[in-house]
């Protein structure tokens, strides 16, 4: 009776067959690497077979022509939404490829050009006694300027900002909180010319002092100050409460626990933020012109008297125009380059050396 019921159950479908729509054939794995290599080929013939002079032109016929096989490919081996989702992963690889080509090529030609001129004569010499059309001089003065405003408008900005950020994380509340919050955004897009034309109307005008680096250091330190409260703001907040609870149900006072667990714990991000607002006024040249003016003479007092930075430097050299000017600039912009990783390593490092540590 058992076998008579057991022959009469419905066979199973095999667990092999495919859903409807579906087949079970795929592209292969080196299809990628094939249809990129396709794409180069065919973008540089019809670059050539079209007459076009720019290479960019090329690369974007490549890029298109590299999402369409793709997609081609993929509907006729695979099925159309595969072949959707292959796309959308090719989008993203193009525009990945379309961010990083123009840093590459940024990069290559700075370290190139700057290559050439960046010696040790050119880093410990300024630009006194030498016009702007003859070869030589230095980026001394320039250097020396950029680490001093650079120093002083961190000392300025990194506390305010930092003491910003724990008090909008910990203790602000009501409209209080929401004002700094919205100033804070207000000042995060502020130009640098008007940071400029502040302290240019305050400093300058109304209280009678002169053109130095300080002044522009406190240019700097305004642009620099949103940057902090928004990096270290949300750092802050990636501690988690229970750190919090646990040392405030030991009895610790609130400030303490700030002091002593909340900053330590997120110490790596707020360096890393601080070291994105360092970046960010490295590289402005418009407060230096209104309020340091800038000097082909090394000046060590950035309380006084006209100072240079690296910025102005590049735009004073490439302004004049002839080939030696222009190898300066190439030069000095290798060496702000080299400053800005320079102090995004110490930090790392200083980040690391501060985190605390845990036992495995």
């Amino acid at each position: 009776m058992s076998h008579a019921l057991q022959d009469q159950r419905p066979a199973r479908a095999p667990k092999s067959a495919a859903p409807a729509g579906l087949t079970r054939g795929g592209l292969p794995r080196w299809a990628p690497a094939g249809i990129t290599v396709l794409s180069i080929a065919l973008g540089c013939g019809i670059g050539l077979a079209l007459d076009l002079h720019s290479k960019v032109q090329w690369g974007l016929l490549a890029a298109v022509l590299f999402v369409v096989i793709t997609y081609t490919a993929s509907a006729v081996v695979e099925n159309r939404r595969q072949a959707k989702d292959r796309v959308a992963t090719s989008m993203v690889w193009v525009c990945f490829v379309l961010a990083v080509v123009p840093l590459l090529s940024l990069m290559w030609t700075t370290i190139s050009r700057g290559l050439e001129l960046l010696t040790g004569n050119f880093l410990t010499h300024s630009m006194n006694g030498v016009t702007s059309f003859d070869e030589g001089g230095g980026v001394y003065h320039a250097l020396l300027g950029t680490i001093e405003q650079v120093a002083l408008a961190t000392l300025i900005a990194a506390p305010i900002g930092l003491l910003t950020a724990v008090y909008l994380v910990e203790y602000g509340r009501g409209s209080l909180a929401k004002a700094v919050t919205f100033f804070v955004d207000v000042m995060t897009g502020i130009p640098s010319i008007v940071a400029g034309l502040f302290i240019l109307t305050t400093w300058n005008l109304m209280l009678g002092f002169g053109p130095s680096g300080f002044a522009g250091a406190m240019a700097l330190s305004i642009l620099m100050m949103p940057v902090v409260v928004r990096s270290t703001e949300e750092m802050l907040k990636l501690v988690p409460n229970e750190l919090r609870e646990a040392a405030l149900a030991l009895g610790v006072p609130k400030w303490r626990v700030i002091l002593k667990v909340v900053l330590p714990t997120a110490i790596g991000g707020i360096a890393t933020g601080v070291m994105l607002a360092v970046a960010r006024i490295a590289g402005e040249t418009a407060p230096i012109m209104l309020l340091v003016f800038g000097t082909q003479l090394i000046n060590a007092n950035p309380f006084e008297g006209a100072q240079s930075s690296l910025p102005l430097y590049i735009w004073e050299q490439y302004k004049v125009g002839s080939e030696a000017s222009y190898d300066r600039a190439w030069a000095a912009a290798l060496v702000l380059i080299a400053f800005v990783m320079i102090l995004n390593l110490v930090a790392r490092g200083i980040a690391r050396w501060k985190a605390p540590k845990t036992g495995r």
